[in-house]
């Protein structure tokens, strides 16, 4: 059991969490004919889409309600009328995601009223979905506004009738790349079950090209998908994140569900395939078997590297758990942990401390470490420390390929234990030629 500490500050140094409202809008944008729309300044909207187009190297569609210091004060109705009128006729979008931002929070919109009171003026919005997340960016990060978006995603899935009994829904947190979501897309559909991924990030934002532009993301979970949710037979929820979500959908709909905190490491990806193999009753392909047994030969050539090192890590608290249990699993040391939010999985953390806290923290803590892992806001530490860093996180702005990335399954796990080894590994040679040169 872990100890959580909260560090006594005024105010964050070098922070380390990103924005509810960032992590709504990412959630948002695993939608197909989507648009994220932001009630706040228009600066809130720019620091968001420069943060999501510098880590995925995409074009990221998002809109603002371009909040100004009058609008703040006399009330911003009026703003998200003209916004969504706008979005409407211009942009053509699906499905709208609306998020607030501390601005607009702080004021006390009260932002389900406006819709209900636009939409009365206004039928011709009347087939388009409006998804309201609330998420102030003065409280909890982005793992916090991922869960917030998904949870009312779902909540506006109508009702349906008749249980599909191969169609599964897999609600995935913000912990899972899109390159994580396409394998494990590819893993349940090899047990001849039907994923319905809410949101599908490995569809909308896998780095592929659209056949003409759109103002609006070309792929991803579509309207029609989610009003086929309801026919689920099951749930698997990928991260504690998602719990909040798996239960609305059971008290909806009745459909059970399972939670995965961690999908990276032998035991893991055994546990996952066991489950479904149990609710497809097929047996595991024998393609996963094989690469089972590939994965137990990384593990013997690359546990050397890992064995007893100290690691520290900046992450937020699902990606923590994943990492932190693969990294003990191969033998290595939690020299120190770093994370954004509160989370239920803190305390289980098998370590002795975590902290909520920022990248100043970080740094003092990591002191005497082997090997740091997080976003590439570490990079600066990283080389003031001359300690190795391995990017995991968002964002990640200075190496190509973060869309693709992926750390789930036997495959991924086998990426995640190359890249770190090899850094173990150049450390290790490093020390050598130190030694014989002095």
């Amino acid at each position: 059991m872990a100890i959580v500490t909260v560090p006594e500050k005024s105010v964050a140094v070098n922070p380390l969490k990103q924005s509810q409202a960032l992590g709504a809008s990412l959630a948002f944008l695993g939608l197909k004919g989507m648009i994220p729309l932001f009630h706040g300044s228009q600066g809130c909207t720019a620091f968001a889409k420069v943060v999501l187009v510098r880590h995925f190297r995409e074009a990221i569609p998002l809109a603002t309600t371009a909040m100004t210091e009058v609008t703040t004060i006399l009330g911003g109705e009026e703003n998200v009328e003209q916004a969504l009128l706008t979005l409407v006729e211009k942009a053509k979008p699906e499905i709208i995601g609306l998020c607030t931002t501390g601005l607009t929070e702080t004021r006390g919109d009260d932002i389900e009223r406006f819709l209900k009171d636009i939409r009365d003026r206004h039928r011709e919005l009347d087939h388009i979905p409006v998804i309201f997340a609330p998420t102030p960016d003065f409280k909890g990060a982005l793992q916090d506004g991922f869960a917030t978006a998904v949870e009312s995603i779902v909540k506006e899935i109508p009702q349906a009738g008749g249980i599909r009994s191969e169609q599964v829904t897999i609600l995935a947190g913000s912990a899972f790349t899109p390159g994580d979501l396409q394998e494990i897309k590819e893993i349940v559909t090899a047990f001849g079950l039907e994923p319905i991924f809410v949101p599908d990030l490995g569809a909308s934002l896998d780095g592929h090209l659209e056949d003409n532009y759109t103002p609006v993301t070309g792929s991803g979970t579509s309207v029609k998908q989610l009003r086929q949710v309801g026919c689920s037979a099951f749930t698997i929820a990928l991260g504690e994140s998602m719990r909040g979500a798996a239960k609305i959908l059971d008290e909806r709909f009745n459909i059970p569900y399972e939670v995965f905190g961690e999908l990276t490491g032998l035991e893991a990806v055994d546990e996952f395939l066991q489950a479904l193999s149990i609710l497809s009753s097929n047996p595991v392909p024998e393609k996963y078997r094989r690469q089972r047994r590939q994965l137990q030969d990384a593990m013997l050539d690359t546990h050397f590297y890992f064995g007893a090192k100290r690691v520290s890590l900046a992450l937020e608290p699902d990606l923590l758990w994943g990492t932190v249990r693969f990294l003990q699993s191969m033998g290595t040391q939690i020299h120190a942990a770093v994370t954004t939010t509160r989370s239920p999985l803190l305390e289980k953390l098998p370590i002795k401390s975590v902290t909520i806290g920022d990248l100043e923290d970080f740094e003092e803590l990591a002191v005497g470490s082997d090997l740091l892992i997080g976003n590439s806001n570490v990079g600066a530490i990283a080389k003031r420390l001359s300690i190795p860093l391995y990017r995991l996180g968002l964002p990640i702005y200075d190496r190509l390929g973060n869309g693709l990335f992926t750390k789930v399954g036997y495959r991924g796990t086998m990426e995640l234990l190359f890249g770190m080894g090899n850094l173990f590994l150049e450390a290790e040679e490093e020390r050598v030629k130190h030694f014989f040169n002095d």
